[in-house]
């Protein structure tokens, strides 16, 4: 391979730990284009490897964010586990799934959460419940994400922080810190299911995985920093570009 292909790929990996450490996703929104258009990965391969590369950034993420106060230990932990249950099944699915299928999916459901996160909450004063939103809806939302997520490969904090911040009511901050505990558990249950169909190459998952994790510190720097408004439009915009991005490579190709 390529050295400068290596280098790039290296350096955009920590482009994808600064949108961990920073939004509390994104991560599998770059990762997974960067090895499929740039390093030539298959795409079933580069959505497993995508899984095991965010979920260790998201879990040296996570670390900084607890430190800090931003992690809401409960909601993550039952969230996390009824999404464990769904990324394993849908990572059982998607193996079995053509490629180009899994990125067309993967770019609407981008699409849809970015335009969720345009509207924002109706009245997030009303709509948050003391303690925090009920076990039933934890457990269902989490459940539901995980399959999502399991089956295009996401970590899945591009559907998990508006899920938390949106549904569950927990600050813009809190929900992306919040949201790497969940992503660490659901991406290597989502990981074991694609290795039973899928093999990695990986010295260049390590190497990649490395880059992001140095990458996720800077992010946490600077979490909890900017307005929850303009951090919310940010991560809408990130996540509406490069769903439309996916469409525009992946579209033609399939109806081809």
């Amino acid at each position: 391979m390529d050295p400068l292909l290596i280098i790039a790929s290296l350096l955009l990996a920590g482009l994808v730990g600064v949108s961990l450490g920073l939004l509390g996703g994104g991560g599998s929104i770059l990762t997974v284009p960067i090895l499929t258009y740039v390093l030539g990965m298959e795409p079933r391969e580069a959505i497993a490897a995508s899984l095991f590369i965010v979920g260790a950034t998201s879990a040296v993420g996570m670390i900084g964010h607890g430190r800090a106060g931003r992690v809401r230990w409960r909601i993550g932990l039952l969230f996390g586990a009824a999404g464990m249950a769904g990324a394993f099944t849908g990572g059982l699915i998607g193996g079995r799934i053509p490629g180009g299928i899994l990125m067309v999916l993967f770019a609407l459901m981008m699409i849809a959460t970015a335009a969720a996160m345009f509207r924002g909450r109706r009245d997030a004063k009303a709509d948050a419940p003391a303690g925090g939103p009920p076990l039933v809806r934890i457990l269902v939302d989490g459940f539901a994400v995980g399959i999502a997520t399991g089956l295009v490969g996401a970590g899945g904090g591009f559907l998990i922080v508006p899920a938390l911040n949106l549904l569950g009511g927990l600050p813009m901050a809190v929900a992306v810190g919040t949201s790497l505990l969940v992503i660490t558990m659901k991406s290597f249950a989502g990981l074991g299911g694609y290795l039973l169909s899928v093999s990695l190459n990986w010295p260049i998952v390590l190497a990649f995985t490395g880059a992001a994790i140095a990458g996720s510190f800077a992010g946490v720097a600077v979490a909890g920093k900017i307005p929850e408004r303009a951090l919310r439009r940010g991560f809408g915009v990130f996540v509406l570009i490069m769903g439309v991005f996916v469409l525009i490579q992946e579209v033609p190709a399939l109806l081809g």
